[in-house]
């Protein structure tokens, strides 16, 4: 076959194609797409360079249209239409900034959040029904991860929690020595 039509490239858009169609750190569908333009620009036929990379022909030669069209814009993805966001950007930053704050700070009579206490808070103090996943989701989002509970080799999470808890019982009564 013929080789593809591909416009030519300049000295810059070369090197960054062949960059990337050699890159093993770059998300693979750049790759894929650069290894497409690299091969066209060395004279490889669409349906040669589609059996190389796993694609159909029609596809080569649509990626090759579009860099044409494009450049190396061509290489990423385009913007897909979706489902909007379920909730407005306001109830996240209330999510977030709840998050934030020590819950003793709002009057409540723990000492560190829990996913399932955050949920109630938010729908019960807020008016906003979220599911646990989701208010996960868009604190891992936003960097923020739960401490993991700290155990009782550990420092206490509650400041207070003798206080709270009282004096300890004995479980186990004292055996008395016999005398010899």
């Amino acid at each position: 076959m013929a080789p593809v039509c591909l416009r030519d490239l300049t000295a810059d858009e070369f090197a960054t194609v062949k960059r990337l169609a050699h890159s093993h750190t770059a998300p693979a569908q750049r790759v894929q797409r650069a290894q497409i333009i690299w091969r066209a620009s060395c004279g490889g036929s669409a349906s040669a360079i589609a059996a190389r990379v796993g694609l159909d022909g029609e596809t080569v030669r649509k990626r090759i249209r579009r860099f044409n069209a494009e450049g190396l814009d061509a290489l990423k993805d385009r913007h897909r239409s979706g489902r909007p966001p379920t909730y407005p950007p306001e109830q996240t930053a209330t999510v977030i900034g709840i998050a934030l704050t020590k819950p003793q700070a709002l009057g409540l009579p723990f000492a560190a959040w829990t996913l399932d206490r955050l949920a109630a808070y938010l729908h019960e103090q807020k008016g906003i029904a979220m599911q646990r996943s989701r208010i996960d989701e868009i604190l891992l989002h936003e960097g923020l991860r739960w401490r993991k509970h700290e155990t009782w080799f550990g420092e206490r999470v509650d400041p207070a929690f003798a206080e709270k808890r009282g004096r300890s019982k004995r479980s186990i009564p004292s055996h008395l020595r016999a005398v010899v």
